[in-house]
């Protein structure tokens, strides 16, 4: 029996969008579709966004420096957060499309001997 994963969801948030907010979110909850099928085999789904969302916004309270898109805040923030996520998750989910970002999350994965599933069928069951 498979033991309970905490599993990274990785797939396009801001690749394809031209930056459009709209578009981001749309590609927010396409990662986000594939969490509850993970929940439900036993696991626990992650997504970078998650996170990074949330640190962005404190950083701008802060006064960091502005979240928008490609700033050097969201540079600080995005790509880092997943790459910390990586040293706690024990596999990545890679949906498909174009990503510069989910690409670089499973290069990293499969060099720390992290598994890495292409299908939502292709995780096990607790």
């Amino acid at each position: 029996m498979a033991k309970s994963m905490m599993i990274l969801i990785a797939g396009p948030y801001r690749s394809g969008t031209g930056d459009d907010p709209e578009k981001m979110a749309a590609n927010l909850k396409r990662l986000e579709a594939a969490a509850w099928p993970i929940f439900a085999k036993g696991h626990v789904p992650m997504i970078g966004e998650w996170v990074a969302l949330p640190v962005m916004a404190g950083g701008i309270a802060a006064a960091e420096g502005s979240g928008a898109v490609g700033g050097a805040l969201y540079d600080r923030v995005m790509h880092p957060t997943a790459h910390r996520l990586l040293e706690r998750c024990d596999a990545v989910l890679r949906l498909p499309g174009a990503s510069t970002g989910a690409d670089n999350d499973v290069r990293i994965a499969e060099a720390r001997g992290i598994a890495v599933y292409r299908s939502l069928d292709e995780i096990p069951a607790v």
